[in-house]
């Protein structure tokens, strides 16, 4: 019973999934408050905040006044994500993959060696005789 249930933890999938939520749960109030102390205050040097405080490029709208896309909120959007994956990799899947590689180091595991490509010549014929047996087939 103990023998599965080590197994069924020690799965990559399950490992990564439950260290990515956790993780990525934990890590964004500190990616937030780094991204809205640092990062909005930089997007506000650019571009100037609408009368509700929204930073963005104001676009004039056709019924006369301004509508401001709110640039700022995709841009900390896109930096937390990467500061959460980047968090991730390196602190949880890295060294996950170098500890399945060496477990499989010590079970003597090796992966298969690859075919080698096929040459651009070989592919040239290859497509050369496919389209010679439809041209056969059609009637």
């Amino acid at each position: 019973m103990i023998k599965g249930f080590k197994e069924f933890i020690l799965r990559g999938n399950v490992i990564d999934l439950a260290v990515a939520v956790v993780i990525g749960a934990a890590f964004t109030a500190v990616v937030n408050a780094i991204v809205a102390s640092i990062i909005t205050p930089l997007i506000e040097i650019f571009w100037k905040a609408d009368e509700n405080g929204v930073p963005g490029i104001p676009v004039p709208d056709i019924y006369g006044g301004t509508v401001t896309f709110p640039i700022g909120g995709l841009i900390t959007a896109v930096v937390s994500f990467l500061a959460v994956a980047v968090v991730v990799y390196f602190a949880f899947v890295m060294p996950m993959n170098l500890w399945k590689a060496r477990q499989a180091a010590r079970a003597g595991v090796r992966e298969p060696e690859a075919a080698p490509a096929p040459t651009e010549q070989e592919l040239l014929v290859q497509i050369r005789d496919l389209l010679e047996q439809q041209n056969k087939t059609r009637p």
